[in-house]
């Protein structure tokens, strides 16, 4: 045997004793959603973990693309919800293995709801929610301190707010693998309060018919007010601040009515009306010395009942004043009432506009047979008693007086007809602050 049928003998021999031995296929992949969110239109990304292949084959239900050949297929959008299966062939010459897993992705999710307030937006406000969400399968609303406080349906019931300021209503939705959120702010505005007040007008101060009355409306978070009365003329009966008119004496209710589309709330206020005395009455006026005119004041009107000062702008009240006292010094030796337009005279600037006043300053001096003591001033309850008087021009009205007669009574007339008494009550030395105090009566 030669050496070359020797070589290929061994040859033979050696490979026939190997026998050939497969690659084996595993096959195994994973996935996971952009941003981890499964909601359509959702972005699924696909990690191929085989071994052993080298051929593939995917399938992708519901998915776009549907299938691919490349052994890793990048992402896949699923633009429909549901459940899909995602298959996985790989194979090579002498095995292929097929893995399947499923994958669940969840609906799309608009959210949104309407909150309409009922009525109105006065405690207690009553709100209507529509839910107008599509593509959530599980809801919970909750309503900042609302009644009922939280639901967990679709369509909840009406809910009610009672504190007055802003309240959130939280709507809460998911689709089942994501949470979504909306929400509402409510204004509730205080409930409905009602009151008055009811107060004679300056000039009726002593309640007395005529009579007016200024009535101003406290009810607070209304829409309509109504004023009524039992007697009398109301000027504005919707307004909220207005007036009344009494003609004659007598007991009346006032009623203000307030409403705000969702409850009444009424009040009554009864005034009395007194019957007209004729006569005013002005108690403890403190009028000063020549050297207290700054200080404490030596004017005074009687339709203002106001005490006026030196430097005081008298440009619209001047023509007002009909009381001027004098008084010079502490001593009170030498004491007087002056009419307004003389007021020059006696170291007083001039007052602007200003009328006259005539007065009986002594009546024990005067020689004008006028007798009207303290006790007649008390006992004045209406003008009768100053009807009777007379008061002149004369000169001898203008006879000082000490303090040697405490009290003491001054009468005067107005430049416009009204007679009236002062009663001088005190005289108080004080150094050049040094004051008297009186009471008026006078005619309305």
């Amino acid at each position: 045997m030669n050496k070359i049928t020797y070589g290929l003998g061994l040859c033979l021999l050696l490979t026939s004793c190997f026998k050939e031995v497969g690659i084996p296929v595993t096959t195994d992949f994973i996935y996971t959603a952009k941003d981890s969110i499964y909601t359509v239109p959702a972005n699924i990304s696909f990690t191929n973990r085989t071994t052993g292949a080298t051929h593939f084959k995917w399938t992708f239900e519901g998915g776009d693309p549907s299938s691919s050949d490349y052994e890793n297929p990048g992402t896949v959008v699923f633009k429909q919800a549901g459940d899909y299966k995602i298959t996985l062939e790989a194979w090579n010459d002498d095995e292929r293995q097929v893995k399947t897993q499923h994958i669940h992705i969840d609906s799309a999710v608009n959210i949104g709801f309407d909150a309409r307030v009922l009525v109105n937006d006065f405690s207690p406000v009553t709100v209507h929610l529509v839910n107008n969400t599509i593509g959530a399968s599980a809801y919970r609303w909750t309503f900042e301190n609302g009644e009922p406080a939280s639901a967990t349906v679709q369509s909840p019931p009406d809910v009610t707010f009672t504190t007055p300021g802003t309240h959130k209503i939280t709507l809460q939705v998911t689709n089942g693998g994501q949470e979504f959120t909306t929400e509402k702010i409510i204004t509730v505005k205080p409930a409905l309060t009602n009151d008055f007040t009811m107060e004679p007008s300056f000039e009726d101060e002593d309640e007395e018919a005529p009579l007016t009355a200024i009535l101003e409306s406290k009810a607070e978070n209304l829409l309509t007010r109504k004023w009524t009365a039992t007697g009398g003329t109301i000027a504005d009966d919707t307004a909220a601040n207005t007036t009344i008119y009494f003609k004659d004496p007598g007991t009346y209710q006032v009623t203000l009515t307030a409403e705000n589309g969702k409850e009444s709330k009424i009040v009554t206020k009864t005034i009395d009306v007194k019957a007209n005395t004729g006569l005013r009455t002005i108690r403890d006026v403190k009028l000063g010395i020549n050297a207290a005119q700054s200080v404490i004041g030596a004017y005074y009107s009687t339709r203002l009942r106001k005490v006026f000062k030196k430097g005081d702008d008298l440009s619209a009240a001047g023509k007002d004043i009909d009381i001027v006292f004098f008084g010079l010094n502490q001593g009170f030796g030498y004491n007087k009432f002056i009419s307004p337009d003389s007021s020059s005279t006696y170291a007083f600037g001039s007052i602007p506009g200003a009328t006259y006043t005539r007065y009986i300053n002594s009546q024990e001096a005067c020689g004008c047979s006028l007798v009207f003591t303290a006790a007649d001033f008390d006992a004045m309850t209406d003008d009768t008693p100053l009807k009777n008087l007379t008061i002149s021009n004369s000169a001898e009205g203008g006879v000082p007086f000490t303090n040697a007669l405490s009290p003491r009574i001054v009468l005067f007339r107005t430049a416009d007809g009204r007679m009236g008494a002062i009663k001088v009550k005190s005289f108080v030395p004080d150094g050049t602050s040094s004051y008297i105090i009186i009471d008026i009566k006078v005619q309305k």
